[in-house]
């Protein structure tokens, strides 16, 4: 696993191609703690998933909402990884409180977007089970006609047991996407292509993503589940 207390400690995993405030930790954690995390998963009740169009998702900590967020439970073997991210204080004095996993399955993906004011400015991602390329994109200038589409910057690769750190500038000012596609290329526009050649196709299998954030605005009542 990777091998750092802090977020000082992180500055050798600057992707600097994409932006000063992205930062990619290949083997975050270790195969056996992502067998775990997957069954975990996959163990949860089914009212726990929510189906969308093209992926299902769970939400743990509470659902996001301009008016703030009713605190739920989160389980205990989300935990872990939480605690790991708050100590590399990427959200500075905040802690972590809400934890979106996702899953894809080979083809499926996520329109480039932001996150947005509900978040405090930082996206923390684990991955597990399989990789994928999360393209990052500058958005339309106000020139642009609406329909026209965002420019891509460049990819990041995201391998299984993977961190990915996004914040501050890289959050408010490009886009983050996931192609709809059953493989990916590893071209020159992959940022961190580490020991991948160009030219090389990933297959992509199931992933399940982990996006562990921080919802600064909390109501003060909570749930018991």
């Amino acid at each position: 696993m990777a091998d750092f207390s802090n977020y000082d400690d992180m500055d050798k995993y600057r992707v600097h191609k994409a932006r000063d405030s992205v930062h990619y930790v290949p083997e975050f954690i270790s195969p056996a703690e992502e067998r775990q995390l997957l069954e975990r998963v996959y163990a949860a009740p089914k009212p726990r998933w929510t189906q969308l169009a093209h992926r299902r998702l769970q939400n743990w900590g509470g659902l996001p909402h301009n008016m703030g967020m009713l605190a739920q439970p989160i389980p205990e073997w989300l935990q872990g990884p939480m605690d790991r991210i708050h100590a590399l204080g990427v959200f500075g004095e905040l802690r972590p409180n809400h934890v979106l996993v996702n899953e894809y399955l080979p083809g499926q993906g996520i329109l480039p977007h932001t996150d947005g004011p509900l978040f405090s400015p930082v996206i923390t991602t684990v991955s597990l089970g399989s990789p994928t390329l999360l393209d990052l994109y500058t958005p339309r200038s106000d020139q642009q006609e609406e329909s026209s589409p965002p420019r891509l910057l460049g990819s990041v690769l995201l391998e299984p047991r993977s961190l990915v750190v996004i914040r501050h500038e890289a959050y408010h000012s490009l886009l983050h996407g996931i192609r709809d596609t059953t493989e990916d290329l590893i071209s020159t526009h992959v940022f961190n292509p580490g020991g991948r050649t160009e030219g090389e196709r990933l297959e992509r299998a199931t992933r399940v993503s982990l996006t562990i954030r921080n919802v600064p605005k909390v109501l003060k009542v909570k749930l018991r589940l």
